[in-house]
């Protein structure tokens, strides 16, 4: 079984790899490399915003915090489903300016403050080491548990795997094996909550095996009101201020069919929100004992599938991770091209050069990604202590940049300074971080009271908004000219 688990990765990865090529072998310049020539049609800005949806925390960490947790688990999909409703109704307009990255787009509000550019460059770029760094450790995990793999190899493996198609197609790459990923595990992890209820005797079998608190309203019981409502708004506010997910703005063909694909992603999540905790439940109601409670997914698909549709299983939660990551790795790549060469070089990457630079990107940053990811095995908690400490502050900046006109580059600083030290004091205070579930909460609030308190005492931004997307428009198309 664990011969033929690992035959399937390596023909699932070939595929992949055939595909990226297929879909890219005519692109060649550097917008197509990292935004597929910003004309993505909805269906296929629906397909990898979906998959980026679906990643590592909201399915196997998901599905583990459930085997914990019970309906608990379900908070993922809630947190997911608003926070791209809002993303659509919030940032989709956004798509007129042509940005290329977060960086350009927060130091587009506050005058084009070639400072809060570089600060912000580099919070999102390690930003996207982080969720990368997740995404390695959840699929490592998964695919040691199924094949005997040791843990370090098998996130070795999976980290090489998506690197591999990524560093050939670039973004056009990325979102068609998306498209065709989000088909696979939302197909896959359907029929594992179906066959896994099926295995425990039933919906009411599954229920009755919890601990009661496990089975109240979202497992409010078990967790608490406030830690629960902290799980939901990390996830919200990761999706508002995570760079793959802004990139599909940017890439998109109009304002209106990224708002239409947010929206039908949006209602999409909240219907799967319901099958990670199904999965948990089952996985709990089978064996109350398993040490990491991450192991709860392969446990279940290697348990309770037949082998052909227990294959299946294993591509639908390779698929998981494989189209998060590889969508954080090209957003990482965009920031190091756009903002980074600049920062370290002094000017922009010339635009023959482009492609090749993203590549050799692509492979540093995913390197650095894995480092980290060897270093930990603790999905969950990586991810809402990541979101808290560089998500909150971007989160509050781009919120007050985009809705504030009075917002300047003074209180970006103070907001991301304020919003880091707060969710590092809290992370550090056992006490706190028991009240609150994570920082998100207080991170949040905290950020955008210094940055408006610093803001109001500070003077106004010199350069009006169209002085200040001439001026990025400048600087991009030193990239983009021919």
């Amino acid at each position: 079984m664990e011969s033929t688990f690992i035959i399937a990765f390596i023909i699932y990865t070939l595929v992949m790899i055939g595909i990226s090529w297929f879909v890219s072998r005519k692109h060649n310049s550097g917008e197509d490399f990292l935004l597929g020539g910003r004309s993505l049609p909805l269906l296929l800005t629906l397909g990898t915003t979906v998959a980026t949806m679906v990643g590592t925390g909201s399915s196997m960490g998901a599905v583990g915090f459930a085997y914990q947790n019970g309906w608990g688990g379900s908070l993922f999909g809630i947190g997911g489903a608003l926070g791209i409703l809002l993303l659509a109704w919030l940032y989709a307009p956004v798509r007129q300016y042509n940005f290329m990255t977060m960086s350009e787009e927060i130091a587009f509000y506050v005058g084009a403050e070639p400072l809060i550019k570089n600060i912000i460059a580099v919070v999102t770029y390690v930003a996207s080491i982080g969720w990368l760094g997740a995404h390695i450790i959840g699929g490592g995990m998964y695919l040691s548990w199924l094949t005997g793999i040791d843990i370090s190899t098998a996130k070795f493996l999976i980290a090489i795997s998506f690197t591999i198609y990524v560093v050939i197609g670039g973004y056009t790459a990325v979102v068609w094996t998306d498209s065709i990923q989000a088909l696979i595990l939302f197909a896959g992890f359907i029929s594992m909550a179906y066959f896994s209820v099926e295995h425990v005797g039933g919906w009411q079998a599954m229920l009755d095996a919890q601990p009661q608190e496990n089975v109240s309203w979202f497992a409010l019981d078990k967790i608490g009101t406030l830690p629960a409502i902290s799980l939901s708004l990390a996830v919200l506010v990761g999706i508002l201020a995570t760079p793959s997910f802004r990139q599909r703005i940017y890439s998109g063909n109009n304002i209106k069919s990224i708002r239409q694909s947010f929206i039908y992603s949006g209602i999409l999540y909240l219907g799967f929100s319901i099958i990670p905790a199904v999965i948990g439940m089952c996985a709990y109601a089978m064996t109350k004992g398993l040490d990491n409670a991450s192991y709860a997914f392969p446990h279940i698909a290697l348990n309770v599938m037949p082998l052909a549709l227990g294959v299946f299983i294993i591509i639908a939660g390779i698929s998981a991770t494989l189209s998060s990551a590889s969508s954080d790795a090209i957003a990482g790549v965009s920031v190091v091209l756009r903002d980074l060469y600049r920062l370290i070089m002094g000017k922009m990457p010339s635009p023959e050069k482009v492609v090749q630079i993203s590549r050799v990107s692509l492979v540093l940053t995913i390197g650095i990604a894995l480092s980290f990811a060897l270093l930990s095995n603790d999905i969950i908690s990586y991810i809402t202590k990541m979101i808290a400490i560089l998500i909150s502050g971007m989160c509050v900046s781009a919120l007050l940049g985009r809705f504030w006109p009075r917002y300047n580059w003074q209180g970006v600083i103070a907001s991301l300074l304020t919003a880091m030290v707060t969710a590092l004091t809290v992370s550090l205070n056992q006490p706190w971080s028991d009240y609150w579930g994570n920082p998100v909460i207080p991170a949040f609030v905290s950020g955008v009271l210094a940055g408006v308190v610093v803001t109001l005492l500070t003077p106004k931004s010199t350069l009006n908004e169209q002085q200040a997307l001439d001026k990025l428009n400048a600087e991009r198309a030193e990239m983009e000219s021919t």
